[in-house]
């Protein structure tokens, strides 16, 4: 039975589910696999980021952009991104804050693709 995006363990079930998921990805696997030198610490953060923007628990502390600014990402990878990032939230979740999950994800997904065009272009 689906659940609502409560507490730290639910964005912990997500953040494991997701990155399982894209770790094994034909597309976008071998990029986070190759990006990613220490999944522990990967993990922990990406629980933290997220904590804070569902949750509004304010643990984290950096900034997402630059990790992905170096990695060989293009419109096709963001758009697999999301859509297994849909697909893990639709799998566990429901209600207002798996909504938001989703739409605070295509936000990010279109401003980080923005700007990676933008320092190609440079």
């Amino acid at each position: 039975m689906k659940s609502s995006i409560k507490n730290f363990d639910d964005i912990k079930l997500l953040v494991d589910s997701f990155y399982s998921e894209v770790q094994r990805d034909l597309l976008i696997g071998g990029i986070f696999v190759g990006a990613i030198k220490d999944w522990t610490k990967h993990l922990e953060k990406m629980y933290t980021f997220w904590q804070t923007v569902l949750l509004g628990e304010h643990t984290y502390n950096g900034s997402p952009f630059p990790p992905h600014a170096q990695m060989p990402l293009n419109g096709r990878h963001f758009e697999r991104w999301l859509n297994i990032w849909s697909a893990t939230i639709d799998k566990h979740f429901e209600g207002r804050i798996a909504e938001e999950a989703k739409w605070r994800a295509e936000k990010m997904a279109r401003l980080f693709l923005i700007k990676i065009q933008s320092n190609n272009q440079k």
